[in-house]
């Protein structure tokens, strides 16, 4: 063994291969407003998981020429339902909730692409429920019928349980969404 003394000079170099790994990441989130009565009554925000058939989605659009799907609508689950990436539209491992006015899923209106970023916050989907019940979460998907499983080629793009737990709506209440979808790089 070498002790080094007072005027002893050592030196080292540390040498280790180095790899550029790109990797993208593609979230969302999901903001949103609990309305009874004229009044927000509550307010929160949740992320989701991108579930393995929307991803195959968006890579099937971008590289290999699988139809786009132009218009996206929102859902909403009434059973506890932890979101998982194996998600699908006909097995989405969730029920529907159809228990609001509107005669179709509301629509996503998306404002366009700015800074990686598409959100609808300039036209938020909304539902004015038509029962009291408990939600859970909500999804984003390619067709508008409620309560739908088996349209061809619907797409499930995302899920998002509330990470808060359940809500608790009454009739006539209303929930209104904001959804930004993202892509960085990380």
């Amino acid at each position: 063994m070498y002790k080094a003394g007072i005027n002893v000079k050592i030196n080292a170099n540390v040498e280790r291969n180095l790899s550029a790994v790109e990797k993208a990441l593609i979230s969302s989130d999901w903001h949103w407003e609990h309305w009874r009565r004229g009044i927000k009554i509550d307010e929160w925000q949740d992320t989701n998981i991108c579930v393995d058939e929307g991803l195959e989605h968006v890579l099937g659009v971008a590289f290999s020429q699988v139809t786009q799907i132009t218009q996206w609508f929102v859902l909403l689950y009434n059973t506890d339902t932890t979101p998982v990436a194996g998600m699908t539209y006909a097995s989405p491992l969730f029920t529907e909730s159809t228990h609001y006015s509107e005669a179709n899923r509301p629509q996503w209106q998306e404002g366009g692409v700015s800074s990686k970023v598409i959100t609808n916050s300039a036209n938020k989907a909304s539902f004015t429920m038509s029962t009291a019940e408990t939600i859970y979460g909500a999804a984003l998907v390619s067709d508008n019928t409620k309560g739908d499983q088996v349209a061809s080629g619907a797409v499930l793009y995302n899920v998002a349980a509330f990470s808060g737990g359940s809500k608790t709506v009454a009739s006539s209440d209303i929930l209104k969404v904001t959804i930004q979808l993202t892509i960085s790089d990380v």
